[in-house]
């Protein structure tokens, strides 16, 4: 088995310049908590263990991506969105899915309507800071502003022997701020992160172990994929689930209020 390569780790302190420089950063599980605590509704709450932990049982209720073009039946999520201004997290009426096929050559055009998320996390106050955190940091890249969000729960699995975070292939999403959670990894081996210059063949590549680290990207400058996963066993069961949280200015893609 081929050893897997950990991710290049950035401290909160320099995130700013890294994605500056670079267009693209990993941190540790706790330094994204770290970031979250000054967003906090509740000072006094914590936000790893009983906090961002009490989200994980919602992927383990995610129902198959109905979609898929390829025929698959690795793929399960759930999505949601919502409005972050400021400290304000407004969730917007459940909405389709939707994105050009310049950024999606396999799904883009297609107006996919997924579950929404589970309220019970919508509403929890680790979610809360977990979305005002990572506007703030769309805003030091791009400039303070709303922020359109969505929010999209994934578990790939292996039940046909091989699972594809990623059947689109390389690519970028439309926004402007993307944001890559490791949940959760189960009997179950690849899954690569793979991050490229967007304007030249320079990439970095990476495996995401750790529960609630996160890759962030500025989807302008970088293109991203993820290799498949197989299972290490003959036992079933074997998943890989992600939380991935897009940023966009201006409006949702499909409902695009900016400027030319």
């Amino acid at each position: 088995m081929t050893d897997i390569l950990h991710p290049p780790l950035t401290e909160l302190s320099v995130l700013p310049a890294v994605l500056q420089a670079q267009g693209y950063a990993v941190l540790d599980a706790q330094s994204v908590a770290q970031g979250m605590s000054s967003y906090a509704i509740d000072s006094n709450q914590p936000l790893m263990d009983e906090g961002l932990s009490e989200l994980l049982p919602s992927w383990s209720d995610l129902p198959p991506d109905a979609h898929l073009k390829d025929g698959g039946r690795y793929r399960r999520r759930r999505h949601s969105c919502f409005v972050v201004n400021g400290a304000t997290v407004s969730q917007q009426p459940h909405r389709a899915h939707w994105q050009p096929l310049a950024y999606n050559a396999l799904h883009g055009g297609m107006h996919r309507m997924f579950a929404p998320m589970d309220e019970r996390v919508n509403h929890h106050p680790a979610w809360h800071a977990l979305l005002v955190w990572l506007a703030h940091v769309a805003s030091n890249l791009r400039g303070a502003q709303p922020w359109f969000v969505e929010a999209h729960q994934f578990r790939i699995d292996t039940t046909d022997g091989i699972g594809r975070p990623t059947p689109e292939g390389a690519h970028r999403d439309g926004v402007d701020l993307v944001a890559v959670f490791m949940i959760e990894r189960q009997g179950v081996k690849g899954g690569e992160t793979r991050v490229f210059d967007a304007s030249s063949p320079h990439g970095q590549r990476f495996t995401l172990t750790q529960p609630w680290s996160v890759l962030l990207l500025d989807d302008a400058r970088v293109i991203h994929e993820t290799t498949p996963i197989q299972p290490v066993s003959s036992a079933p069961g074997g998943h890989r689930d992600t939380l991935v949280v897009t940023l966009r200015s201006g409006g949702f893609q499909g409902q695009d209020t900016r400027l030319p």
